[in-house]
């Protein structure tokens, strides 16, 4: 505003000078008319001039490089807990004062091991009581048969009836059911003397002891639930359980149609970076869930150390077919535009051009495209943020490699970040 104002007040100026020419001598005139005519073509060209034009930006200079072509094993991800295959609860099978524990806390038991003494004392007793019954019952029987055999000898020379014959062959097979229930008595009472001694009835790891000694249990033998002295959980084979979906359980159930291998289980845990426990599916459950739309399956993991442990939660990946080529490109090279994703790749004449690409999950530090790219595609590796689409840059020659290669020697062995789903052959 300041300097059209002043371009004005030139103008003005300008025609003041033109006034007063006639009032001066002719040198003067001649000056004054120089200098207007000066201020006009100034402000002239002032008013017309437009801004001066931007210089233009330098050509970038981009980094290229081929999808790196890799043989790779195909897995699917899963998460789950592992269970124990075998879980017991220890429980009496009749009722008594706990006299003696016989292991340790949380130790490892085996099958027919003593954990637990009940006193016996009452037990024994019944027992001896019971065999006292059959001595009875034996002698009843013998008796009985005696009877019946000098009837029988009088019944040929007609001293006896007929019908205390019958009686007397009653009797001995009475004789003969009453001996028998005092053999089952005894019996009976020969396993509660044994059920005294509550033994191990898998081999397992063992909780803590729920009751000390001293004090009295109740016997779950006679229809009640017994009092809950221990549990055992088995841990070699251990389960490892997780849930699929329905997408990827067809596509399990497929690839053992067109005959694939028997599907192998690969697992880490929170703090492990490998896959170093294996295993094997060995369980699909009947049917799925229709509220989430998943199934339940079930892999055996080999625990020998007993190191897993159940409820303890890890990362599984389960084959599913055998190793297929794929094209692999660095994650930083993979952008997002909404909600594609999509990676920038320099044509021959030196153009970027945007190519939209389906990602598979990532190995070796990599990122898997299943689809969008071919080995010949150049794509921008570095310098992405200074590339547009439509625009030309200078490009310089690149490699991709995997991180472990890419890493130096002493670092190679750290863990990448992210979870693998696909193991590099």
């Amino acid at each position: 505003m300041n300097m059209l104002a002043n371009i004005k007040s030139g103008e003005g100026d300008a025609k003041f000078l033109v006034a007063g020419l006639a009032r001066r001598p002719w040198m003067k005139r001649a000056a004054l008319v120089g200098t207007a005519l000066a201020l006009l073509a100034a402000a002239f060209a002032f008013w017309h001039s437009g801004p001066s034009t931007a210089a233009a930006p330098p050509v970038p200079t981009v980094t290229v490089a081929n999808p790196l072509v890799r043989a790779v094993s195909e897995w699917d991800d899963y998460s789950g807990r592992f269970e124990a295959s075998k879980s017991v609860e220890v429980r009496p099978r009749v009722s008594g004062a706990i006299v003696a524990i016989h292991f340790t806390d949380g130790s490892v038991v085996h099958k027919g091991q003593l954990l637990f003494t009940i006193d016996p004392r009452p037990f024994v007793a019944a027992l001896n009581e019971a065999r006292a019954a059959v001595d009875g019952a034996r002698s009843d029987l013998a008796l009985a048969q005696a009877d019946l055999g000098r009837a029988t000898r009088l019944l040929e020379v007609d001293a006896v009836s007929r019908s205390d014959v019958d009686r007397l062959r009653a009797r001995v097979q009475a004789s003969q059911a009453a001996l028998a229930a005092a053999q089952a008595r005894v019996q009976s009472r020969a396993l509660d003397v044994g059920f005294t001694q509550v033994r191990a009835p898998i081999t397992g790891r063992i909780s803590d002891r729920r009751i000390d000694a001293g004090n009295l249990v109740q016997g779950g033998g006679s229809g009640g639930e017994g009092t809950l002295l221990t549990t055992i959980n088995a841990l070699d084979p251990i389960y490892f359980t997780f849930d699929a979906s329905e997408s990827l359980f067809l596509k399990a159930r497929r690839a053992r149609e067109n005959g694939a291998a028997p599907s192998a289980v690969e697992i880490k845990l929170q703090d492990e970076a490998d896959y170093r426990w294996h295993g094997r599916l060995d369980f699909t459950d009947n049917g799925l869930d229709m509220r989430s739309g998943t199934i339940r399956l079930r892999a055996v993991v080999s625990n020998q150390s007993q190191f897993l442990t159940p409820g303890m939660f890890g990362n599984m990946r389960l084959s599913t077919s055998g190793t297929v080529p794929a094209l692999l490109v660095p994650d930083s090279a993979v952008q997002a535009d909404q909600a594609r994703k999509i990676v920038l790749v320099v044509a021959s004449d030196g153009s970027v051009a945007p190519r939209p690409v389906v990602l598979g999950p990532a190995v070796d530090g990599l990122r898997v495209v299943r689809s969008g790219l071919t080995t010949s595609d150049r794509v921008i590796i570095s310098g992405t943020q200074l590339a547009m689409p439509g625009t030309r840059v200078h490009v310089r020659s690149g490699k991709i490699l995997p991180a472990a290669a890419a890493a130096p020697a002493e670092t190679a062995a750290v863990p990448l970040s992210g979870e693998a789903t696909l193991a590099a052959n």
